[in-house]
């Protein structure tokens, strides 16, 4: 049986062997190569990226800043993503050189630029006075975005007619009819309308021509047979020909006028608004050094490309009051079951004393029954304040699901003030669903450092966006981009450890 088997396969294969060479033989398989070819389709060299991330601190005013500096986070080129602290520190760093415009953002939408006018690296010291003072720092000036221009058309203050409509046939107008060429008269009236054939009347306002007074009587040449020369006007110009000698006079006087011109004089002064970006120092700018509190030090997302490209809003708005209210909760129950879940690890219980036993107040002999009193439980602890509450709400790509960011602090000294940041996404049910979050007090910044959200940015140009955290330590941080992604987020990209 199974020999039979063998040799029906081996004929069915030899029989589609000589189908085919048939086939190719007579050129049937041609057309269908040709479809092949017409499918293919060229492939374009991928985009060439250079985009470098940033954060702009500031205190004070955004047009007027107190003080401010821009710190370099990443570079996104080669397809990868470097440290713009580092790459190409030669002596600077190739993402702070002077001239480098960088576009100031709210998550995504522009809200002015930042010229870079020069560099510095900030070494920190045992004798310094201030904190995080230590790597490199970009110092320049906040350009807000031009305004919109304001249009100069205003509307018209008549009634424009078209096609004879509503017109006032007693005041002379235009006709889009002409009359019989060379019979010198006026176009016919429309249908349907009489013509006024009276001259109307002079109008006092109306310019005339006079002749001059000087001029004589021309009534006689009238005719045109004459042919004599009216008067010169003594007030008419008239052309002549320079002589040789004033026409090389007038070349000369031209020429040393170029050689004089006051364009070729080195020492002439140049006006300026304000000083150029190239010449602005240590005095022309505030620099921004140590590290505010929280409630002056201002940040945000700077952006330098090397192409122009379409702005994308990567902010998430609220349906209405009652969806902000919903999430808020839901988010600051997530906070309260991570901060009870930190303080029954790292917290130290207080030492307890045995209480004394309670006095017996029967008296012996007694015919009055003791009786019990039933022990009421002691009321639920009222929920511990969250401090400062922020909560945003993001796309951070398109169609992918929100993104929720919600932080907080708690009131306390010590081990008692305790940090709390919760990432999360909305899944199939509608459910914030936790992809990141993070707890800590300020006793152990340096074991855990507390995260601050930056904003949403894209730093890879890919219209897909990162959220920025700022990673803070007790006298130290970082910078580090998270990708979420189905409730999930991964850490993509960390800066060095600034003093």
């Amino acid at each position: 049986m199974a020999s039979k088997l063998s040799m029906r396969q081996e004929k069915t294969k030899r029989g589609w062997s000589s189908l085919f060479g048939a086939l190719l033989a007579f050129g049937v398989l041609v057309p269908i190569c040709g479809i092949a070819s017409a499918q293919m389709h060229k492939v374009a060299k991928p985009e060439t990226v250079v985009r470098a991330i940033g954060v702009y601190e500031w205190t004070g005013d955004m047009a007027k800043p107190t003080a401010s500096r821009l710190i370099p986070v990443s570079l996104f080129i080669d397809d990868k993503l470097e440290d713009a602290a580092v790459y190409l520190a030669q002596p600077t760093p190739f993402a702070l050189l002077t001239g480098n415009v960088y576009e100031l953002q709210k998550s995504g939408v522009p809200l002015g630029n930042f010229d870079l006018a020069f560099a510095r690296h900030l070494i920190a010291t045992q004798e310094a006075t201030t904190t995080y003072d230590d790597g490199w720092f970009g110092y320049g000036k906040f350009v807000p975005p031009a305004p919109a221009k304001k249009s100069t058309l205003t509307p018209l203050k008549t009634i424009v007619a078209l096609n004879s409509i509503d017109v006032d046939d007693d005041k002379p107008h235009f006709s889009s009819r002409s009359a019989t060429p060379g019979s010198g008269g006026s176009a016919a009236g429309t249908p349907g309308t009489q013509t006024s054939t009276s001259t109307p009347a002079d109008d006092p306002d109306r310019p005339t021509l006079h002749r001059s007074a000087s001029a004589p009587d021309s009534s006689a040449d009238s005719g045109g047979g004459s042919g004599s020369t009216p008067a010169d006007d003594v007030d008419r110009p008239t052309l002549r020909r320079r002589s040789p000698e004033q026409a090389k006079d007038a070349q000369g006087q031209a020429r040393a006028a170029d050689i004089s011109t006051l364009n070729d004089d080195p020492n002439r002064p140049l006006l300026h608004r304000g000083k150029p970006e190239g010449a602005l120092s240590d005095e022309d700018i505030p620099k921004l050094s140590g590290l505010p509190g929280d409630q002056d030090l201002h940040q945000l997302a700077a952006v330098s490309d090397a192409a122009d490209r379409p702005v994308h809003d990567f902010t998430r708005p609220w349906d209405d009051e009652a969806e902000h209210q919903a999430i808020l909760a839901k988010m600051q129950a997530a906070a309260r079951a991570q901060l009870t879940a930190y303080e029954a690890a790292n917290a130290v219980a207080p030492p307890t004393t045995a209480a004394p036993p309670a006095a017996d107040t029967h008296k012996p002999n007694s015919k009055l029954r003791r009786s019990t009193a039933k022990e009421t439980p002691p009321p639920p602890p009222a929920p511990e304040a969250l401090l400062d509450e922020d909560l945003k709400g993001f796309m951070l790509s398109y169609g992918g699901a929100a993104t929720f960011v919600y932080h907080a602090h708690t009131d306390g000294l010590g081990p008692a003030l305790r940090f709390v940041t919760i990432v999360a996404q909305v899944n199939m049910q509608g459910e914030p669903e936790i992809a990141l979050k993070n707890v800590t007090d300020a006793a152990h910044l340096d074991r855990t450092p507390r995260m601050r959200l930056v904003d949403a940015v894209d730093a890879e140009a890919s219209n897909r966006a990162s959220l920025l955290f700022e990673l803070r330590a007790q006298n130290s941080r970082q910078f580090a981009l998270y990708r979420v992604i189905g409730g999930r987020a991964d850490q993509t990209f960390t800066t060095g450890s600034t003093q």
